[in-house]
């Protein structure tokens, strides 16, 4: 009896010790370490996410999208949360078109509480790997960027990073407007892990929605030209602009190589860059109508001005001749322009002086940005007159020994074509409705010269010019001719075997609708601006003229 008593009372003395220790216990998590495990359990239940902003779509000036935002997932995995990483892995990997093998090495770590499955990935991939039912796979929303024309100005366009935020072209030069304003979720979920209560603290806002001025048949065409120039001359390089010469509105800008939009990765990295902005080039013969404009102004020449020309020139310790031989020679300063003399360009060079000629070159807006919408534009290169060198009027007026940019040279014969306005190209049409303000045009040469200019600039596609196998029944077509040795950096000298090859030209000429600019590196098996950049000019404006609805002139 005595025994059996004990043994109640050790029994009633333990469990009185564990009413003890759980009474300690529960004041020491209730009182003591209660505000921790609360913030705890809230942090673990309670999240604060945020919710991206739909970016704005970008379209061209008839609301042809050339790029748009989809609802999309950054789909990740918490690695200890997930019971059987094996058979998780054989069965989201072909959903997101992985390896399996991949995948499970990402599912199978323990050295860490977060792993990405996958970034961006497309609603209908996410929802079906949510209906998986997986525990510890998590789902965070997002946007995927497209580009449905895939191809189609995709140097203008850019892209975005992964984080959402634009890293080139104009998807970079108007994140700001293109990004919106990011909203914020409060989620609460059970001990399970599912979600009991959604509520958006802050609703997110769009972005804006962005008018190009950009007409996508018009680029689609200008893109097939320049391929077809890749294709037969195999260059390094190629760019086209459209404008409209008259508002500096672009309506076509290509570049070649072209670029998928939507697999940036998969081209070279320098066929990434909008070389209408990005590159600097020494012009050659395109510049000798600046020389002429300038002389003009200066009322050295009129276009009908005769020169009795040598065959080759002395300038301080040069000799220059033309590309082709020719003997003495009698010619006007309209001739000059159509065959593309260097002497007689540098005659007429001679006759306005350095002085007034680097004033021209610098008030036709050379050597400083044009001022376009577009990122990354080069200033271009002008030496300073105290660094002219005797020989240098030798060869400035001809286009060696200064370098422009594609942009450059196209707002400056847009000025030839308008009557004498410089005006800002530009590809930005309209943000969210708005018609966007550009920059007033300022008047860099008078009406009469420009004038002058676009007649002259005629005989460069007629019999005799550098140019005169392109033409437009029905269109009278004006333009300049360009053919320049680039130098070898090795030597420090000009190549004799790589060149740029160029055209810019208008139509119709006498009333100009449109300015086309052709810039080709390095051409393989031709040279001349008028072999391989000419023809592309004739099937661009073939096009555009009859697209636009231009009549005849």
């Amino acid at each position: 009896m005595v025994l059996v008593e004990r043994r109640i009372g050790l029994l009633f003395a333990f469990f009185l010790a564990l009413i003890c220790l759980a009474g300690l216990r529960s004041l020491q998590l209730g009182t003591l370490k209660g505000g921790m495990l609360a913030k705890a359990a809230t942090s673990q239940q309670v999240t604060q996410d945020v919710v991206p902003a739909r970016r704005g779509t970008i379209t061209d000036r008839h609301g042809v999208e050339l790029a748009a935002s989809q609802a999309a997932d950054d789909v990740s995995a918490t690695p200890y949360l997930v019971k059987d990483p094996a058979k998780a892995a054989r069965q989201i990997a072909p959903l997101l078109g992985v390896d399996p093998a991949t995948l499970l090495q990402k599912l199978a770590r323990r050295d860490t509480g977060f792993v990405y499955l996958g970034r961006r990935v497309p609603g209908e991939t996410a929802d079906a790997i949510r209906k998986l039912n997986i525990a510890g796979i998590e789902f965070a929303p997002g946007q995927r960027r497209t580009y449905p024309r895939d191809y189609l100005a995709s140097q203008v366009l850019g892209g975005i990073n992964m984080e959402g935020k634009g890293s080139s072209g104009l998807e970079y030069e108007l994140d700001s407007r293109l990004h919106g304003t990011d909203g914020e979720r409060r989620i609460v979920r059970d001990g399970v892990g599912d979600d009991v209560q959604v509520k958006d603290l802050k609703r997110a806002a769009p972005g804006a929605r962005v008018e190009l001025s950009l007409d996508a048949h018009i680029q689609e065409k200008v893109e097939d030209v320049l391929k077809g120039v890749g294709r037969t001359y195999r260059p390094k390089a190629a760019t086209a602009i459209v404008t409209d010469p008259t508002t500096g509105e672009i309506l076509s800008l290509a570049n070649w190589p072209a670029v998928n939009a939507n697999d940036p990765g998969a081209a070279p990295a320098a066929a990434l860059m909008n070389k209408a902005v990005g590159i600097t080039y020494e012009p050659g013969s395109t510049f000798k109508a600046i020389t002429v404009a300038g002389a003009l102004e200066d009322h050295k020449v009129t276009p009908d001005t005769s020169f009795n020309l040598p065959p080759q020139i002395v300038v301080a310790d040069r000799t220059i001749k033309n590309a082709e031989a020719r003997g003495w020679a009698t010619m006007t300063t309209r001739q000059i322009l159509a065959v593309s003399d260097n002497v007689g360009a540098i005659t007429i060079g001679g006759l306005l002086g350095k002085q007034r000629f680097d004033y021209y070159v610098r008030k036709f807006g050379f050597g400083k940005r044009t001022g376009t919408d577009l990122p990354g534009e080069e200033r271009g290169i002008v030496p300073a007159l105290d660094k002219y060198s005797g020989s240098s009027m030798g060869n400035l007026p001809i286009g060696q020994g200064e370098a422009v940019t594609p942009m450059q040279i196209a707002q400056f014969y847009g000025a030839i074509a308008n009557g004498g306005i410089l005006r800002t190209p530009h590809v930005v049409r309209r943000i969210d409705g708005t018609l966007q303000t550009q920059p007033v045009g300022r008047r860099i040469m008078s009406a009469s010269t420009a004038a002058s200019l676009r007649m002259m600039l005629k005989g460069v596609l007629a019999p005799g010019g550098t140019a005169s196998e392109v033409g437009i029944p029905g269109y009278t077509l004006a333009g300049k001719t360009g053919t320049a040795n680039k130098i070898n950096p090795a030597t420090g000298e000009y190549s004799q075997s790589a060149y740029v090859a160029s055209f810019v030209g208008f139509a119709p000429a006498d009333n100009p609708r449109l300015l086309i600019s052709i810039m080709v590196d390095e051409p393989q098996g031709g040279i001349y601006g008028g072999q391989v950049a000419a023809p592309a000019f004739g099937k661009i404006a073939g096009f555009a003229l009859q697209y636009q609805k231009i009549p005849p002139k």
